[in-house]
C-alpha cells in the first residue's frame, strides 16, 4: 500500500472542524437538558399519574425506544413539510434527539422514582407537602445520587455520539463538517482520523465535566471514561 498521508490539508481547515465540534457539543447539551426535563415529567406521570396518563406515557416511550432516532429525525425533516410544518435542519435534529432522550430518560428516571422508600414519601405527605414538592425535595435529590452515573453515561454515549445523525440532513456538526471538507479534496482517511480524535476529546471533556459536577453537587463518584 502506497498511501501518502497529507494531514496538512486537514490542519488548514481545522477551524471548521472545531466549529463543528462546538455545534456537536451544543446540540448534545441542549437535547440532553430538554430530554431530562421531558423524562422527569414523564417518569413522574408514569409513577404517580392516573392510568390514562400512564398509558399515554407508555405509548410515547414504546414508540420512541423501538424506532431509530434517524427515522424520527427524518419524520420531522421530510415528513412534516407534507403537513405544512417546516423547521430548520438544526431544529429537527434538536427536537428529534430531545424526544428520543426523553423516552429513554423516562425509564432511567422512573427506576430512580421507584427506588425512593415509601416511608420518605409518606413523611413528606405528613408534613403537608404537595406531590410536586415531594418530587422536588425528596425524589429528585435521591435519584440524582442513585442514577447520576447512568445519566452521565447516557449523555456521553447516546447524545454526544448521536448528534452525528445530523450530518445526514445537512447539519454542519462535527461529522457533517468532516464530510463537507473531505468531499472537496477526497482526503477521507485524514479527515475522519482527526474527526475521530476530536470525538475522543469531546467525550473526555464531557466525562470530566460530568464527573466534577457529580462530585460537587451530588457527592457522586462518577468515573471519567
Amino acid at each position: 500500500m502506497n498511501y501518502n498521508f497529507q494531514f496538512n490539508v486537514v490542519w488548514r481547515n481545522f477551524d471548521a472542524l472545531l466549529e463543528g465540534a462546538w455545534l456537536t457539543f451544543q446540540l448534545g447539551v441542549f437535547a440532553f437538558t430538554a430530554g431530562l426535563f421531558v423524562g422527569l415529567i414523564c417518569a413522574a406521570l408514569k409513577t404517580y399519574g392516573p392510568w390514562p396518563v400512564r398509558l399515554l406515557v407508555n405509548v410515547y416511550v414504546v414508540f420512541i425506544t423501538n424506532t431509530p432516532a434517524l427515522i424520527q429525525i427524518y419524520f420531522l425533516y421530510f415528513g412534516l413539510p407534507d403537513l405544512g410544518i417546516r423547521w430548520s435542519n438544526e431544529a429537527c435534529v434538536l427536537i428529534g434527539l430531545t424526544l428520543n432522550a426523553g423516552a429513554y430518560l423516562t425509564m432511567i428516571l422512573r427506576a430512580g422514582f421507584l427506588s425512593v422508600r415509601t416511608a420518605e414519601m409518606e413523611a413528606g405527605e405528613t408534613l403537608g407537602m404537595s406531590l410536586i414538592q415531594r418530587i422536588r425535595y425528596i425524589v429528585v435529590p435521591h435519584i440524582a445520587k442513585s442514577i447520576y452515573p447512568a445519566l452521565a453515561n447516557f449523555f456521553i454515549v447516546i447524545l454526544v455520539m448521536g448528534t452525528s445523525v445530523g450530518a445526514l440532513i445537512g447539519v454542519d456538526e462535527l461529522t457533517g463538517q468532516a464530510i463537507n471538507l473531505s468531499s472537496v479534496n477526497y482526503r477521507w482517511l485524514e479527515y475522519f482520523t482527526v474527526t475521530a480524535g476530536l470525538y475522543v476529546v469531546l467525550t473526555f471533556v464531557a466525562s470530566l465535566g460530568l464527573a466534577l459536577v457529580g462530585r460537587w453537587a451530588f457527592r457522586v463518584r462518577a468515573r471519567i471514561f
